[in-house]
């Protein structure tokens, strides 16, 4: 028995799946998608910065124009989304960010990112801690400085994926709620994938969009297979009564310790905190260590923090690549895609992502703004065990 066939599968349906997806069947293309639970995944761990500036890091130049271009797209991406899915809101917020400085040897640090930042030509604004708390009034009184980047927004996560499932199946995105268990090749070519309880899906081409476990779909050639890896991130979730409001105007972010921390407040009362960065594989473990250390970072920023309810923990694993940059595109397998590795960025680069894969699927060509992230300029990953359900956050 011949396979169901479509135009594109999807293996993966996080916000890149599902907006590689929707993309895909706006330009006409008849798009399956196979993932047990879509909208899950990353993107329900995720704390939503939208922080092109304020996470800018040496060495990664290039990787910032393709988050400023993706930025930049967010506005008229989230208004035709949320017109797509029939009015599912995303939580988009143009509130900026405000980095700030607790000790002398932060400020200096501080000081270094302003400097590359004016270099690149970003937009950021140093302040003196004084001016810092007359923005954010809770702010320890300890601050030392800060930068005040007002075009790097938010948005949230989990609201996003809703809008984006939601604007999938509106559009006519067939969705296999199960796991792709082997890639199928035909004439050495990618020609869909077994589902784990054994259905065929055929495709004419297939994206692999499943986040940290991409490298792990059994059927993909050794020298094709993505190089990501699982890095470890737990986030906290507070609530902000309406008597403490407003109790952050702004994402607020420092560096304590040596450790990144940041407080990303939603317009529903609640206080996103995040996020540790650990190297443990699979391992999706809430651990007492991981919450102390947050809240106690939390706590030297913003003191008033203690007072909140803790209303949930949880733990998830960001797709890493070599160069912390996402792999897009084509790959050395004819018809098989790749849109995985997106690290810390993934919901920065949701709208870019799903035009760049678009386009790609429709014409054959990759954008310019995306060829210095094809999949080609890393060599073939090490072999892994088959896509599974295990270690999934």
């Amino acid at each position: 028995m011949h396979p169901r066939t479509s135009d594109v599968l999807v293996v993966g349906g996080g916000i890149i799946g599902l907006v590689t997806a929707w993309r895909a069947a706006q330009r006409g293309l008849r798009v399956a998608l196979a993932d047990p639970e879509p909208g899950g995944g990353a993107a329900q761990v995720a704390a939503g910065m939208l922080a092109a500036v304020t996470e800018l890091h040496y060495g990664e130049e290039t990787l910032l124009g393709l988050n400023l271009e993706s930025a930049r797209r967010y506005p008229d991406f989230v208004a035709e989304l949320e017109d797509a899915s029939g009015g599912v809101g995303t939580g988009y917020r143009a509130c900026g960010t405000l980095a700030v400085a607790l000790d002398a040897d932060d400020r200096a640090h501080l000081r270094e990112l302003h400097a590359l930042q004016q270099r690149s030509g970003l937009a950021s604004e140093w302040l003196t801690g004084r001016e810092c708390r007359r923005l954010e009034p809770m702010l320890a009184p300890g601050v030392r400085g800060g930068l005040r980047v007002d075009g790097d927004h938010q948005v949230d996560p989990r609201r996003l994926a809703a809008a984006l499932l939601a604007a999938c199946e509106r559009a006519g995105v067939v969705l296999h709620r199960a796991w792709a268990r082997r890639l199928l090749v035909a004439g050495d070519r990618a020609a869909g994938a077994v589902l784990e309880d054994g259905t065929e899906l055929g495709a004419a081409q297939v994206v692999l969009a499943a986040g940290s476990l991409s490298g792990r779909l059994d059927g993909v050639p050794r020298d094709v297979l993505p190089p990501v890896r699982p890095v470890k991130g737990q986030v906290l979730r507070l609530s902000v009564p309406a008597a403490y409001a407003p109790f952050l105007s702004r994402t607020v972010r420092a560096v304590v310790r040596g450790g990144q921390v940041y407080l990303v407040p939603r317009e529903n009362g609640e206080l996103v905190v995040g996020a540790t960065s650990e190297e443990l594989g699979w391992d999706t473990t809430v651990t007492a260590g991981g919450v102390y250390e947050l809240l106690r970072d939390a706590h030297e920023l913003v003191p008033g923090i203690t007072e909140l309810a803790l209303t949930e923990t949880r733990a998830g694993l960001r797709p890493g690549s070599p160069d912390n940059a996402p792999l897009l595109g084509p790959t050395r397998l004819p018809g098989l895609h790749l849109a995985t590795g997106h690290y810390r960025n993934g919901v920065l680069l949701t709208p870019v992502t799903g035009e760049v894969m678009a386009t790609v699927l429709t014409t054959g060509e990759l954008p310019a703004e995306a060829r210095a992230f094809a999949p080609g300029r890393f060599r073939s990953a090490a072999g892994a065990p088959s896509l599974s359900p295990a270690g999934v956050s």
